[in-house]
């Protein structure tokens, strides 16, 4: 995956605690697609993955519910 997310440090400005909470109004001007790709990219480094992790099958067990 290219890192096509990088942190603008000119981005920024001095805000209240209350203001700097608000990241609706910002995440909403995103179209779905770029919301699905910035969480996307976030879980993959959380976990420390990328495109080419294989999947780890053996984590979960599937069952019949009675």
């Amino acid at each position: 995956m290219e890192n096509k997310f990088r942190l603008d440090k000119t981005a920024f400005k001095a805000s209240t605690a209350k203001e700097a909470d608000n990241h609706v109004a910002y995440w909403r001007t995103k179209s779905v697609r770029e919301r699905l790709e910035a969480g996307f990219y976030l879980i993959n480094q959380f976990y420390g993955t990328t495109n080419a992790t294989p999947l780890d099958r053996t984590v979960f067990t599937k069952r019949k519910r009675d």
